[in-house]
């Protein structure tokens, strides 16, 4: 990482450390992207940044809040994604195109990050009807709490709908421990979350209900927020949270959940059940 000496010079070129860092976290990124089906390493990564391997993993996740290899993982899950309603490639040339030599490794964990199977994520075009919790996670009576906050989004823009669910780490893959959508910012609460460690994770997507698959969203439309570890103890009250949704960068982690049936719910206005399975 820069010296005294370097970080003086960069702030006075008009930049701060965080700037320079952030530039290249970008620059591995970029990588990552252009070489998606490569079996890239860290010291190819650490390289793009032009970062020791010791200091790019260390500025990597302190950036984007997960590891170099995590975040391949979800671009490389990310591109499947697109792929699948995109295109009429089959699952093993997908699988493939994305860096994996295995289609069932590939199926298992697009399946395990997503929510749903592949050939699933693509006979629904990119959207799920609901999002299952994830009860295995759950505690001891007497062992749980409430974690409530409040959403909001930039210039108070017309969020749509918006999830809110609980991690056990800052990628929002898999089934979340506790969640729920809220019609538009404002007020939320989960209840009955088990005793851990949890990351917020919060994600928007402004639309008008038409779009016909849920690669055709323009990405300044999605918004996104985080906010953790959000510690859980007994009989402990967790303290509010505010949160600010931002427009996504290309350093936040892609969110590998299936967005969320927004136009059926547009037009059940009744509500909203989350579903354990």
């Amino acid at each position: 990482m820069p010296g005294d000496a370097t970080d003086r010079r960069i702030e006075h070129l008009g930049e701060t450390v965080e700037d320079v860092i952030e530039r290249a976290v970008e620059r591995a990124i970029v990588t990552m992207r252009d070489n998606i089906a490569e079996p890239l390493t860290i010291d190819d990564m650490a390289r793009a940044a032009m970062f020791s391997k010791f200091h790019f993993s260390r500025i990597f996740r302190r950036v984007t809040g997960v590891s170099p290899g995590r975040f391949l993982s979800a671009i490389r899950l990310q591109e499947a994604k697109h792929l699948l309603v995109s295109t009429t490639l089959n699952v093993a040339d997908i699988s493939l195109r994305v860096g994996y030599n295995s289609v069932g490794t590939f199926s298992s964990r697009f399946t395990r990050s997503v929510g749903m199977s592949p050939t699933a994520y693509r006979r629904y075009r990119g959207f799920s009807s609901r999002i299952p919790v994830d009860e295995t996670r759950g505690s001891s009576a007497g062992r749980t709490s409430t974690v409530q906050g409040t959403v909001t989004g930039p210039d108070q823009e017309d969020l749509g709908f918006v999830f809110v669910g609980l991690f056990p780490d800052p990628l929002p893959e898999g089934r979340p421990v506790r969640c729920a959508v809220l019609n538009g910012a404002g007020a939320f609460e989960l209840e009955t979350v088990p005793e851990g460690h949890w990351y917020l994770l919060v994600q928007s997507v402004r639309t008008d209900g038409s779009p016909t698959d849920a690669h055709d969203l323009d990405p300044e439309d999605i918004f996104v927020g985080s906010h953790g570890p959000i510690i859980v103890r007994r009989d402990q009250a967790v303290p509010p949270i505010e949160m600010s949704l931002k427009p996504a960068r290309s350093i936040d982690p892609p969110v590998l959940l299936a967005l969320l049936d927004i136009r059926r719910m547009a037009l059940d206005q009744v509500g909203y059940r989350v579903e354990a399975a």
